[in-house]
């Protein structure tokens, strides 16, 4: 569908809250099916992770445990008893997407690779290998497929953007170490748009830069700092039907909407209200009741605390993993698309115009 010539933002209100401490801890990332399920990657403080399956009514419906190295909180140890090189499984997950048929992808920064799994966890196809030549990768983040499903994977410390077949096959690349146009320090989150531009976060630069499919580099926008437009080492990005840009602005504790040309247009700095999990386990854990009791319910507990991704569907639901928080916020877009009968023409001087 076409891009709306303008829009009639009529507002973006906050729709509820999945997950909590016991069941989704450390939220790095999140993708939801056709059907509504959540599967939410978790990244521990020390090597290793899972994936969380999650309904959109908040009911727990399992991990996914086996195909990822054990470690970090209420792990074995993995960075101790490290496993071989060629053990298949998942050291340190940085990003999850869906493919065309809603099996899971996931980058892995410390195996240097991608990984292909099924929704039941089993692992379907692996590929990639450590270095900085044509195809190698070093601590892959970032991963989105463009409309034919090839793959760009953001290479992080070879500080570039590569671009596979589905099966792993190099096409191009491109990016260095710097911040100039077209260069990058330490990329992290990536977006491809349904007309094949793809948006890179700049994370140390604190800036987002779009592309072409070929990386031929079109524009960006942000600069370091807290004001709005700028960002404090950002990290994940999605862009919508309507070219909105989305930027987990991990550093700030928020998150930034941009229109599709780089303009700001409002912030996200958390909403959240206890999930029915929470409740749950509020409920059941009598210590829990009585130190919440006697604190005062601090308006902080329901903002974003380390926002690692954020996610847009279809219906114009933002999906944004609260890393430190331990949840998943959704909030809802409000928008009407306007065609250009129903706008008057961009004017040069907007502060001169009347009242």
């Amino acid at each position: 569908m076409a891009r709306p010539y303008a829009l009639l933002r009529a507002g973006f209100p906050y729709l509820k809250t999945l997950g909590t401490l016991v069941i989704s801890n450390f939220p790095t990332d999140v993708a939801v099916t056709g059907d509504m399920r959540v599967f939410v990657l978790r990244r521990f403080l020390n090597l290793g992770g899972m994936i969380t399956k999650l309904s959109w009514e908040d009911e727990h419906l399992g991990h996914i445990q086996q195909s990822f190295v054990p470690g970090g909180v209420g792990g074995t140890g993995a960075a101790s008893k490290l496993p071989t090189a060629d053990d298949r499984k998942i050291l340190w997950p940085a990003a999850l997407i869906l493919d065309g048929d809603e099996n899971l992808v996931l980058s892995d920064e410390a195996r240097h690779r991608i990984t292909f799994l099924t929704q039941d966890g089993d692992i379907i196809e692996q590929w990639g290998e450590h270095g900085d030549g044509p195809g190698q990768m070093d601590r892959p983040s970032g991963i989105a497929f463009d409309p034919e499903w090839n793959l760009y994977v953001v290479d992080a410390q070879n500080h570039r953007v590569q671009r596979f077949t589905k099966d792993g096959k190099f096409m191009t690349a491109w990016g260095s170490r710097g911040d100039g146009p077209g260069e990058f320090d330490m990329p992290w989150g990536i977006h491809v748009d349904e007309l094949g531009d793809v948006y890179v976060v700049d994370w140390h630069n604190d800036r987002v830069q779009k592309f072409t499919a070929e990386g031929e580099f079109l524009f960006e926008f942000g600069s370091s700092g807290s004001g709005d437009g700028e960002f404090n080492r950002p990290a994940g990005i999605a862009v919508d039907g309507d070219g909105d840009i989305y930027v987990a602005d991990d550093g700030n504790n928020r998150v930034q909407l941009f229109n599709a040309e780089g303009r700001y247009v409002e912030k996200f700095l958390g909403d959240a209200v206890m999930s029915k999990s929470g409740r749950i386990y509020m409920l059941s854990n009598a210590r829990e009741l009585r130190m919440r009791e006697m604190s005062n319910a601090p308006d902080d507990e329901k903002r974003f605390w380390g926002p690692r991704s954020v996610r847009v569907d279809g219906e114009g639901r933002m999906f944004v993993a609260d890393y430190r928080c331990s949840r998943v916020q959704i909030y809802q877009k409000d928008a009407i698309s306007l065609d250009e009968s129903q706008i008057w023409a961009p004017v040069r001087a907007p502060s001169l115009l009347m009242p």
